[in-house]
């Protein structure tokens, strides 16, 4: 299950490259806009302020997270769903969704047919995180797959790459009726020391450590941090001022040409004067 609180724990630096990817996308006036997996809300209620005459939808397959995005009381209509098994409405103008698609195998299929469900002129807007090759998820890789561990762990799907890289997504959804920009970022970020677990535990702990916890009891997960953090702390040296931590994400911007005959998203006719 995931909890709001441990995922919020670092706001700000999960919302700066939200933002980042948001700025990209130069719809003016969309009807609906869709974030997809959109967490426990506080981002997604952000897109209500930006196109206010536009229905705004928050998609998360997380109970917990929709509760707590329902208690934001913004105009905003949240509801449990799968990305899966979503599939745009005639008039969804804008898709947002930000570090979801790298727990959804097979996503790349589903970005190609939402890109080709998409109204002309519409914007599917991406981020994933590119650091499954960075220490911090080598080594949870590593401690999972130990001795101590790969018995009561082999269920758990800990992928070593999960998502493509900016050149991959831009050659999946490239064509003569799409525009693709695609880029990469890598953030630096400083995580403050404020508890006794190592910063970057309590960072990973908030999303890929989610399926260890929920595979191990009390006892087991409190070994189990124990020896990752260890190695954590090797990586991850802590001073004063806390833990650097470079973080990669990848980010897409892909604008759909549409149906032939369809009218593109921007280029309908205004009211009449």
């Amino acid at each position: 299950m995931w909890d709001p609180g441990t995922y919020l724990r670092y706001a700000a630096e999960r919302g700066r490259p939200f933002a980042e990817l948001l700025a990209r996308v130069g719809a003016t006036s969309p009807r609906r806009v869709v974030d997809l997996g959109c967490g426990p809300g506080v981002l997604t209620a952000g897109l209500a302020d930006r196109w206010p005459e536009a229905r705004v939808e928050g998609l998360d397959s997380s109970s917990s997270m929709i509760e707590r995005a329902d208690s934001l009381g913004s105009p905003v209509s949240f509801r449990v769903a799968d990305v899966r098994e979503w599939t745009p409405e005639p008039d969804t103008d804008v898709v947002i969704s930000h570090a979801t698609l790298q727990w959804v195998r097979g996503h790349e299929a589903l970005l190609r047919d939402w890109v080709a469900a998409l109204p002309g002129g519409a914007w599917l807007a991406f981020g994933v995180p590119g650091n499954f090759d960075a220490p911090s998820h080598r080594l949870l890789r590593s401690v999972a797959r130990s001795a101590a561990w790969r018995g009561r762990l082999a269920a758990v799907e800990l992928r070593d790459a999960p998502v493509l890289d900016a050149a991959g997504y831009a050659s999946l959804l490239r064509s003569p009726a799409c525009e693709v920009d695609a880029w990469e970022t890598t953030y630096v970020h400083v995580l403050p020391v404020g508890d006794d677990v190592h910063p970057v535990l309590a960072w990973l702990s908030g999303t890929a450590l989610r399926p260890v916890r929920a595979a191990l009891d009390d006892t087991e997960w409190a070994a189990f941090t124990a020896d990752l953090g260890g190695e954590l702390a090797k990586a991850y040296p802590v001073d004063a001022t806390g833990v650097l931590f470079p973080f990669r994400r990848i980010f897409v911007v892909a604008r759909a040409g549409g149906r032939p005959g369809a009218v593109a998203v921007d280029d309908r006719p205004g009211p009449t004067p």
